[in-house]
């Protein structure tokens, strides 16, 4: 069973031109996963093992902020979401989630990044779904279209 995503979440998509299986191989290492989701951002830790830890960072005006927190939904293939939580002193009361979700589609994948949950930051959900909602853009999934689809040729 998928995570619940409540009513206040920023969704990007696209459709990758091949099978789950096949794009969720660039999910399996650290190296096969920063070539996409690192973009704009720096994976320090990320196992696709439930309950482990994911470990990102940002620079924001020169300083790294780090965020990340464990893998509470894992469904090979088709999900992963983990707590978004940013470090301290910029934490919220309670973390936020980040789901990448993979559906059949065709002979394609549609792929989902959402971030959700901002409900549960009560007062601050309004100014930070506005912040995200402005800031996410679908470069990530781009680049992960690019190399599943560069791979299914060359095979």
């Amino acid at each position: 069973m998928g995570a619940q995503i409540g009513p206040l979440y920023v969704r990007r998509s696209i459709l990758i031109q091949d099978l789950p299986d096949r794009v969720w191989n660039e999910f399996k290492t650290l190296n096969r996963i920063r070539p996409w989701l690192g973009i704009g951002q720096t994976i320090h830790q990320f196992d696709l093992i439930l309950r482990s830890e994911v470990k990102l960072s940002v620079d924001i005006d020169g300083t790294a902020r780090y965020f990340g927190g464990v893998i509470v939904v894992l469904d090979d293939e088709r999900e992963v979401t983990f707590e978004s939580q940013w470090q301290s002193p910029y934490q919220w009361s309670v973390p936020t989630f980040c789901t990448i979700r993979l559906t059949p589609l065709y002979d394609a994948t549609h792929v989902e990044i959402i971030h959700h949950g901002f409900e549960r930051l009560g007062i601050d959900a309004a100014e930070n779904l506005q912040g995200y909602e402005e800031g996410w853009t679908v470069r990530h999934l781009k680049a992960l279209r690019v190399i599943v689809e560069a791979k299914d040729h060359l095979t």
